[in-house]
């Protein structure tokens, strides 16, 4: 495998870029194990989910955000 320098990565054609990324998030998301909460971001989990509990039927279903955020642009 070749080495590339960032500022190497930085001029390839986008699509390539965006590719890279891909691949690179991917190998990151198959390691949640090596990324740990900190104790303020595990405290809003939990309050998040607590404010759920206590009021399920408020908020937006995923789907129903997704087709706002498409309908926007």
């Amino acid at each position: 495998m070749s080495s590339i320098t960032l500022t190497e990565v930085f001029n390839l054609p986008a699509p390539e870029r965006l590719r890279i990324a891909s691949a690179l998030w991917d190998s990151v998301a198959t390691q949640p194990e090596q990324f740990k909460l900190t104790q303020e971001q595990a405290q809003e989990l939990d309050a998040r989910y607590a404010d759920y509990l206590a009021h399920p039927a408020e908020g937006e279903s995923w789907s129903a955000v997704k087709s706002q955020i498409l309908q926007s642009r």
